[in-house]
């Protein structure tokens, strides 16, 4: 007997979607709760954000610490923007660095450990169009190899012959030559320099040469002691007035 139509499958539970103000209304709780539970709190900014990397610290702390990126509005309103609304002593003076790619970081490590991992904790990953490039990088003359003069050509292969018409696609004047990718310029092919922004054409190069230029790095900028109520700055060029 075919089944009906009109018989449809309904589901008693429903998973509803959380709502912008119950998110924010969860941070602002989560962070003034962090903030009775934790010794220390480091204001941190984030070079070329990655994920990743990201969450690498996440996994670091997660004994001992709880971290928060992102929504700054939400986590300065929560500190406390003023002498008056600061949910502990001098919160408030962090208030003025709170805008970008800005992280809250709460800890019972101490100060020296904490810097210390992260003076340390600087990952390499691809560059993507608008990085910055903090060096230059030549495609060599002659046979293209897999990667272009960056390891000793002994322990290195030739680049595939099935690649050339992408190098050429993306602007690189290369040929085959007896069924080696090969470039005739006597000084080589100058992909990018140091200090230049890149484009996507330069990136998605770096990329099939394996060149990592993108370097994720975690800067501290303040710290606050909820013992003693004192903040301290910790990036030299940051103009923020400090009153212990």
């Amino acid at each position: 007997m075919p089944v009906s139509k009109r018989a449809k499958v309904v589901h008693e539970s429903k998973v509803t979607k959380k709502s912008h103000k119950e998110q924010t209304r969860r941070l602002y709780a989560n962070v003034q709760e962090a903030v009775s539970k934790y010794d220390h709190l480091f204001i941190f900014s984030v070079d070329n954000m990655r994920n990743t990397y990201l969450k690498d610290v996440r996994t670091e702390f997660s004994e001992d610490g709880r971290l928060f990126f992102g929504k700054t509005k939400v986590m300065a309103v929560a500190l406390g923007t003023t002498p008056e609304t600061a949910f502990a002593p001098n919160l408030d003076k962090l208030a003025p660095l709170l805008n970008g790619s800005i992280g809250l970081l709460f800890t019972t490590r101490a100060p020296e450990s904490v810097l210390g991992y992260f003076s340390s904790f600087h990952p390499t990953d691809f560059a993507r169009a608008g990085n910055v490039s903090p060096r230059a990088f030549t495609i060599p003359p002659g046979i293209v190899y897999a990667h272009a003069g960056e390891i000793p050509a002994e322990h290195d292969e030739p680049l595939s012959h099935t690649i050339e018409p992408t190098l050429r696609k993306l602007g690189v004047p290369t040929r085959l030559v007896r069924g080696k990718v090969t470039l005739e310029m006597q000084d080589g092919y100058q992909v990018c320099k140091a200090g230049e922004t890149l484009d996507s054409r330069q990136t998605s190069l770096l990329k099939m040469f394996g060149v990592a230029v993108a370097e994720f790095k975690v800067e501290m900028r303040a710290h606050w002691n909820k013992e003693t109520g004192k903040v301290e700055v910790l990036r030299k060029d940051e103009n923020m007035e400090v009153d212990s």
